[in-house]
């Protein structure tokens, strides 16, 4: 019979010799290599008194941004949500009525803006898709949480908050 492939190895059948069948060299070299790894530097970090360092291209969870005066630079165009290949996000836009100038930069705002977090593959392209900057990916970890419902990041918890009524507190 033809071998199929070179990367066929024969496979050596003899008895094994006696250090071989009290197996002490083979449990000898296991210790070595455990004990080899005990004084290695630990890979674990103490999550809450230590951080680690993430990477300058770490893509953590959204926020949307406000303009210097306080107001919604989202504009409700809808370009953040066709990117994302996971079809995370939906929004709905609404009409600015007159006396909400202070609100909203533009004539249409996001009066919906969700983001299914459980969806999201952190791709960044809502980020890059979005002319008016409002889409901003920080370096914050996503916290986990035990509820499918809590994932679901509506427009308020996304928002920056309003930097007048900071400034009251």
């Amino acid at each position: 019979m033809e071998k199929l492939t070179n990367r066929s190895v024969a496979v050596d059948r003899s008895p094994m010799t006696f250090g071989e069948r009290i197996y002490l060299p083979a449990i000898a070299k296991g210790l070595t290599i455990t004990l080899g790894h005990i004084f290695k530097k630990k890979a674990t970090v103490n999550y809450p008194e230590q951080k680690r360092p993430f990477s300058p291209v770490f893509r953590g969870l959204h926020i949307l941004n406000r303009d210097e005066e306080g107001r919604e630079r989202c504009t409700a165009c809808g370009l953040c949500a066709l990117a994302c290949p996971a079809e995370a996000i939906t929004m709905e836009a609404a009409e600015r009525k007159p006396g909400e100038e202070h609100l909203y930069r533009e004539e249409k705002y996001a009066a919906k803006y969700e983001i299914n977090m459980l969806r999201c593959i952190f791709c960044g392209y809502c980020e890059e898709a979005c002319p008016k900057d409002a889409v901003y990916l920080t370096e914050t970890v996503m916290p986990s949480n035990y509820t499918r419902k809590s994932f679901i990041y509506k427009k308020e918890d996304l928002l920056i908050p309003h930097p007048k009524t900071q400034e009251a507190k």
